[in-house]
């Protein structure tokens, strides 16, 4: 489970007392946590794909960041930012291809817009992009 591995990685990242990484484990744990609160309230199940998705917005919010430092010419920052990039990208999930999806698309029964993201959702939740699902279905 990747909730096990972040885990692990943080205690490891205190003992060998590196800051950035012990910094964005910490982050990401709250993150998790507080989404694991608020599925809890409303009766469903933490998973992993839910935990990739929760890691999927962490890695673009610092892309952003990172961006915004390149821009403000801050190289050390920018660096910082592209290792908990780095860091959070282990624990991602292999992300579909196009090909993938369109192949996956194209053996569902039913190829309704509705029928295909909420198949996609329930199946391969933190696996693909939903947009790039939306995309390819509309090549269809």
């Amino acid at each position: 489970m990747i909730l096990e591995q972040i885990k692990s990685a943080n205690i490891e990242a205190i003992k060998t007392k590196d800051q950035t990484a012990r910094a964005l484990y910490s982050v990401l744990l709250n993150k998790i946590k507080l989404e694991e609160i608020n599925k809890r309230q409303a009766g469903i199940e933490m998973t992993d794909g839910d935990v990739a998705a929760i890691l999927q917005k962490a890695t673009k919010e610092l892309c952003e960041e990172r961006d915004n430092y390149v821009k403000a010419g801050n190289s050390a920052m920018s660096d910082e930012i592209a290792k908990q990039i780095s860091l959070i990208e282990k624990y991602l999930p292999k992300m579909l291809s196009k090909e993938e999806i369109k192949n996956i698309i194209n053996s569902l029964p039913d190829k309704t817009i509705p029928f295909v993201m909420k198949y996609f959702k329930q199946n391969y939740h933190g696996a693909c992009d939903m947009r790039q699902v939306s995309e390819v279905l509309k090549e269809i």
